[in-house]
């Protein structure tokens, strides 16, 4: 607890150690005991990942959807002192090295607030490291889908998954495999060949007799880089009907498959003018009893949370690419701690009640941020007014609020004539 405290923080980007709260202990003290934690090999990301999926389990159990959303995505981690870290990884190109982190997480399906990361892969030099026990080996990213579709059965989850992936995950071979699974899916396709209607037609073929057709309908408003804007959707049944195409020791070869009918929905989100803003196409196997097309639309445009929660530990809140630890397991442990800052946050943004919406006013003021219009506030801005709640906290423990202010008055700005 006193770990997760530490990181309930927007930390500067030159201070992005472990933070020490006002108390009897040293700040050297609480860094040797962080170091201590971070350093244990006893100390398992199972075990650490266990109080997340609880808090997952449990808001699905409070959420009246009838499915909750899996997004599945990659980021890479980079440091300005990769010599500080011994088991960095070659990404790509020689000269690309880094961590490279995997998070499933997981999202309401009725407002698309982030709820938990329910599982996360570091992979590193020496291999991946996993909250899932025994540890996945290194795989491409496609080839770690299907196995945490199985491992989220297994979590106690008490309704049915539907999986978002972006349009890198535009694969027939795999939708076939997730579908043969019975894993529901929703990705963002590219361009490519379906059958619709007995006929071969490509997904902009289809999309444009939509419009020609004036097909799409306007379910609704929707927001475009912070502007109101209008969602526009329409559905179809398709069948990918042609052979995936795979390359296996750099030769390129045709794989046949059973046809499989998806899904198809065409989302544009649009201005107030008509302009198109941004244009989707979906495939989804889910069931139409689940949701409609706009519902599906909006799903999708919740995927971009995880790249919120990616902010949240980087830049914008943790500065997870600052940090000192010099291995991939002292970095997946406290990666661990932070993102139990973060669903901290995420459960003060959701609850509005009286007294949270009260609190979350007092946040925002001891923070020092200013919001945008309309923006009552933001993850980053809630966590630096916890951290100065909990600092200040934790000094009237030990200090009289007179004593205080009787020892402000030695600056002399604080100074009464």
């Amino acid at each position: 607890m006193v770990l997760v405290h530490s990181h309930l923080q927007a930390a500067p980007k030159l201070a992005a150690g472990i933070a020490s709260l006002p108390g009897a202990g040293s700040a050297f003290a609480s860094t040797q005991a962080a170091w201590r934690f971070l350093n244990n090999d006893r100390v398992s990301l199972a075990a650490l990942a266990e109080p997340l999926r609880e808090v997952g389990r449990q808001r699905v159990r409070d959420a009246t959807a009838d499915f909750v959303l899996l997004v599945h995505d990659w980021c890479k981690l980079a440091y300005d002192h990769p010599t500080r870290k011994t088991d960095l990884a070659q990404l790509t190109h020689v000269d690309d090295v880094g961590y490279e982190l995997a998070t499933a997480l997981l999202v309401s399906a009725e407002n698309g607030l982030p709820l938990a990361p329910m599982e996360m892969h570091v992979r590193t030099a020496c291999g991946t490291l996993s909250t899932r026990t025994p540890a996945p080996r290194t795989r491409p990213h496609l080839e770690q889908i299907l196995p945490t579709m199985d491992a989220s059965r297994t979590w106690g989850l008490d309704r049915p998954i539907l999986h978002v992936v972006d349009r890198e995950a535009d694969s027939v071979d795999h939708y076939r495999r997730w579908d043969k699974h019975e894993h529901w899916f929703l990705i963002r396709a590219d361009d490519r060949r379906v059958k619709w209607s007995g006929k071969p037609w490509l997904l902009s073929e289809i999309g444009r007799e939509f419009r020609r057709e004036n097909k799409l309908s306007h379910v609704g408003d929707a927001s475009y880089q912070g502007r109101t804007a209008e969602l526009w959707v329409a559905e179809t049944e398709v069948v990918l009907h042609r052979p995936a195409k795979k390359n296996v020791g750099g030769r390129r070869y045709e794989h046949p498959g059973r046809p499989l009918p998806l899904r198809f929905i065409l989302a544009q989100v649009r201005d107030l003018q008509g302009r198109v803003l941004a244009t989707w196409m979906l495939l989804s196997n889910a069931p139409a009893v689940w949701a409609g097309a706009e519902k599906l639309a909006r799903c999708y445009y919740w995927r971009w949370k995880i790249e919120s929660f990616f902010k949240l530990l980087k830049s914008h809140g943790q500065q997870l690419e600052q940090w000192l630890q010099e291995t991939g397991p002292a970095i997946a442990r406290r990666l661990l701690i932070a993102s139990m800052a973060c669903v901290v946050v995420w459960q003060l943004q959701a609850d509005e009640s009286p007294r949270a919406v009260e609190l979350k006013k007092i946040l925002i003021r001891l923070s020092g941020r200013q919001m945008k219009y309309g923006t009552p506030h933001t993850a980053p801005a809630l966590l630096a007014g916890l951290w100065a709640l909990l600092s200040t906290l934790a000094l009237l423990e030990q200090h009289n609020l007179d004593d205080l202010k009787s020892l402000a008055a030695i600056i002399p700005y604080f100074r009464r004539e």
